[in-house]
């Protein structure tokens, strides 16, 4: 059984690994979820796993759309999820841009990726176990976050992976699909998941 003081988190980013990615997504028509994640998510959740996404929204700071419509496209999202009987711990955004934000929202900020202020915040406010979490992202950005945070195993989406690499680093798993980090999970942590047959 884990305990609080155990809890272990899968940190996804959003745009690339939640859904597809199309530059600024807003609206709940552009919204697509990307094969395989409530299944990761599920197996996830199985294993002791709390979701929690962590999100780059510099479309907020760029003015192309408001933290209201953030707002109702991530309870949407949550409500997707919970329908499939996975409850998403928290969403963590960030919606500053250091050159291309407007007004208040053009700063640096300790919360934008590769920064590791949002998993240091899902650390203190979940009572997380960042060297027994995951992060599953699709940038060099979500890595070197992660990677700063302390969490302990990196995975990286990439389309057409390169055989052994690592993207330089040897604490990167690199995987081309969510259900390829589905079965890697599920092998890794000894769990009698349901593998898909091709």
């Amino acid at each position: 059984m884990i305990t609080a003081s155990q809890r272990r988190a899968l940190f996804l980013d959003r745009d690339g690994v939640v859904n597809v990615e199309k530059n600024y997504v807003y609206c709940i028509e552009d919204f697509e979820f990307v094969p395989g994640i409530f299944e990761l998510c599920t197996c996830a959740r199985d294993l002791g796993f709390v979701p929690v996404v962590v999100t780059n929204q510099a479309g907020i700071g760029r003015g192309f759309y408001s933290e209201e419509d953030f707002q109702r496209l991530t309870a949407w999202m949550c409500g997707e999820f919970r329908a499939r009987g996975i409850e998403i711990a928290r969403v963590y955004h960030c919606p500053y841009h250091p050159t291309a934000g407007i007004g208040e929202y053009r700063r640096e900020s300790f919360d934008r990726k590769p920064n590791p202020g949002m998993f240091l915040k899902a650390r203190d406010e979940l009572g997380l176990d960042m060297p027994a979490s995951v992060l599953v992202g699709d940038k060099d950005s979500d890595i070197e976050a992660g990677r700063a945070a302390g969490v302990g195993t990196l995975i990286r989406l990439a389309a057409d992976p390169v055989p052994g690499d690592r993207t330089g680093k040897d604490d990167v798993l690199v995987l081309d699909s969510l259900e390829a980090v589905r079965d890697w999970l599920c092998r890794w942590f000894a769990f009698p998941c349901e593998v898909r047959q091709p």
